[in-house]
């Protein structure tokens, strides 16, 4: 009778020993996905006003304009798609006078006529692009913080909830979003919404200025 009765001991204590397992990789996988989030926020602060403010502003003289087209075999069809980019190539003037580069080149959104002026930027050793303005630089940023927001909700619930998921028993599971407070649940849907707006918003600034 007394092994029996160790092995029902045994047999009630699984389940609890399970749901904390479960509530341990929850916790584990929020913990990356805050993780996750803080590099989007470092991603967006550099390639936005970080690299804009460190690049050098000054203007591009125009000596050609190219075409460049690139296909792409598409997996759902046998059709090819077509990519168009524009270059314009020339020599650059650094505002300041610090840089002059007869062979400078970049990306442009119009093919323009010899002689003409574009605002650009120097973001390295040989490498140019139009001058957006702070607007462009800014909705770039905003872009990536804005979507930070999405894995850093996930992740404070996963963190405060144990949530994995899926993994484990599925009461465990249950129970975890049972304890959730509403004012949590409230927060991370806040959250989840105004970044999916904010990613759009951003978007839509890129297309139209960048």
């Amino acid at each position: 009778m007394a092994q029996v009765h160790g092995n029902a001991e045994t047999n009630a204590a699984a389940p609890g020993g399970g749901a904390g397992g479960s509530a341990g990789l929850g916790r584990l996988i929020g913990a990356g996905l805050i993780l996750a989030a803080l590099v989007l926020l470092a991603l967006g602060s550099y390639l936005g006003p970080y690299s804009y403010a460190k690049s050098t502003p000054g203007k591009l003289t125009v000596e050609t304009c190219t075409v460049d087209y690139k296909y792409h075999s598409s997996t759902s069809s046998s059709a090819r798609k077509r990519t168009k980019t524009r270059w314009c190539y020339g020599t650059f003037t650094a505002d300041n006078g610090s840089t002059k580069d007869i062979n400078a080149e970049l990306r442009s959104d119009a093919l323009y006529q010899r002689g003409h002026v574009i605002e650009a930027r120097k973001t390295g050793d040989t490498s140019y692009q139009q001058d957006h303005g702070w607007v462009g630089a800014i909705a770039i940023g905003c872009a990536w913080w804005f979507g930070a927001l999405l894995p850093l909700a996930v992740g404070l619930y996963c963190t405060a909830t144990g949530y994995a998921f899926g993994a484990g028993s599925g009461s465990g599971a249950g129970s975890s979003r049972r304890e959730t407070s509403r004012g949590l649940l409230r927060t991370v849907f806040v959250m989840i919404g105004v970044g999916v707006v904010g990613v759009a918003v951003s978007l839509l600034v890129m297309f139209f200025v960048v």
